[in-house]
């Protein structure tokens, strides 16, 4: 049986000046994510200690992170066109 890849390493982009992902690894991570995301909503009888539990932990906490990077970009965006607007205003 094939084993499954995980597009690029298992961590968020550092910064976002590298370059974009390509499309196919970035719908893997994201199809990565949901799968985990699933998983951990089935209920009751979930080992987080063995088995897919810590990998299916650590792509949350990995989706989790990719969030925070995400919404962070957003804020610095949304910052930046209040003081542009504020000092064409």
């Amino acid at each position: 049986m094939a084993t499954k890849t995980i597009a690029g390493a298992p961590s968020p982009r550092n910064s976002p000046d590298e370059p974009a992902q390509d499309p196919a690894d970035l719908l893997e991570t994201t199809l990565t994510h949901l799968e985990s995301l699933l998983w951990i909503c089935y209920g009751e009888g979930i080992d987080w200690h063995t088995g897919d539990g810590p990998r299916h932990l650590d792509n949350v906490l990995w989706l989790a992170a990719e969030m925070a990077r995400k919404a962070g970009e957003v804020f610095q965006g949304m910052e930046k066109g209040r003081r542009e607007g504020a000092e064409a205003g």
